[in-house]
């Protein structure tokens, strides 16, 4: 079980979201996600959100508010437990990512964007002000099949 963090940060009515597109082999590739990345050993989740925001983005000033608990399972990736965050900054500056290309999106165009179909599931009530939610995403492949 692999264990994760994702965060998103908003300023001005604007999300920083990251186009995965630099990474070989990389899972994500073509789609957008907010900011996060695995575990290190012995690392809590805030300590793991904390260090994946600044080495993703360079921003350190901000606070982190845990949003839920999402759970990925799947019969091609290894089954993982994401911790979500979301965060607000008040900085526009941003570093360039060796992962993909950062950009600010207008808060109502996100989902719009070319993601990971579960996302929409757990994006609408972040978005939304919901707190403390947990939920299960199941896919065969790259197809969602199951929501709980």
């Amino acid at each position: 079980m692999q264990k994760t963090t994702l965060c998103y940060i908003e300023n001005e009515n604007k999300i920083l979201m990251l186009f995965r597109n630099k990474k070989e082999n990389d899972p994500n590739e073509g789609k957008w996600v907010g900011i996060g990345g695995k575990f290190e050993e012995n690392e809590s989740p805030l300590e793991c959100v904390t260090r994946e925001v600044l080495e993703e983005t360079g921003i350190s000033d901000i606070e982190f508010k845990y949003v839920g608990l999402v759970h990925f399972v799947s019969d091609t990736y290894e089954d993982e437990d994401m911790y979500l965050f979301k965060a607000f900054t008040k900085t526009n500056e941003i570093t360039a990512c060796v992962e993909g290309e950062l950009k600010w999106v207008p808060k109502e165009d996100v989902l719009a964007l070319p993601m990971w179909e579960g996302d929409k599931h757990f994006l609408k009530p972040l978005f939304e002000g919901k707190e403390n939610f947990e939920m299960s995403l199941i896919y065969e492949g790259d197809k969602l099949k199951e929501v709980k």
